[in-house]
């Protein structure tokens, strides 16, 4: 393994994606390289905070609400089917009390039936959000790990910190946030690629996180850096106030 092939493991290194034969040789190589040593830093710090970015606390008293309604869920007595449960009676009030329950079994059946729908569409929801949210993390975990990924940190207004990590060879760029205070009410925060003073949409920061991290939307060829700007809910084509922070890219 030559030196350049060491110098290009910062980003595998600090994801633990090392086999252990690598792990050993690059762990050598840190000793001696300060600018691996100080990349690698940055790298490890970017990765934690894209866990955190990431993570979600189960609602309060959610436990509670499980095993509350484990006690109030009816299991069904050992014995004959419900049907041969059922005792059979003959007359005028025994087939009025039928064409009631029938009734009432049709009416809880179309009820079940816009609930059943209703959870369907629900779990399909939840599920095309999973695999976006998967998705949209796999990406970013490949743009920190790739061999050209650099990284860049800077101060941001109100005390918030930023780190953009670039990648050329994939074409693109995350952005990692902590500490950023919530935009105005029915406002968001956007980002967009710096090309010469011209912005780029890309993409929306989610303005209920004050950590988090966001792959920037499109391809990094053409931007010499990025910048935030606050703007009405759902975004604009083209900044509509003056940037709130703006980043050179790492070359």
């Amino acid at each position: 393994m030559t030196t350049t092939d060491l110098h290009r493991l910062t980003g595998a290194y600090a994801l633990h994606a090392l086999s252990d034969t690598e792990n050993t040789a690059f762990e050598r190589h840190l000793a001696g390289c300060e600018a691996c040593a100080q990349e690698t830093a940055e790298l490890s710090a970017t990765a934690a905070r894209m866990g955190l970015a990431v993570a979600t606390t189960p609602p309060a008293g959610l436990r509670e609400q499980v095993l509350r309604r484990i006690t109030s869920v009816r299991q069904e007595t050992p014995g004959r089917p419900a049907a041969q449960a059922l005792a059979v009676r003959s007359g005028p009030r025994a087939r009025t009390l039928s064409r009631w329950a029938l009734a009432a079994c049709l009416a809880a059946a179309t009820a079940l039936g816009g609930t059943t729908l209703w959870q369907h569409q629900q779990a399909e929801d939840a599920r095309d959000r999973a695999r976006s949210a998967t998705q949209a993390t796999d990406e970013i975990a490949a743009v920190l790990a790739a061999p050209d990924a650099r990284t860049r940190a800077a101060g941001l207004t109100g005390g918030a910190t930023g780190t953009v990590v670039v990648s050329r060879g994939r074409d693109r760029a995350v952005f990692f946030v902590s500490g950023m205070a919530s935009p105005p009410g029915g406002k968001v925060y956007q980002l967009w690629f710096d090309e010469d003073g011209t912005m780029r949409p890309a993409g929306l920061m989610d303005p209920a996180r004050s950590d988090q991290a966001v792959l920037l939307r499109g391809s990094v060829d053409g931007a010499s850096g990025m910048g935030i700007t606050v703007e009405p809910d759902g975004g604009s084509k083209a900044p509509t106030s003056a940037p709130v922070a703006l980043m050179t890219f790492p070359s």
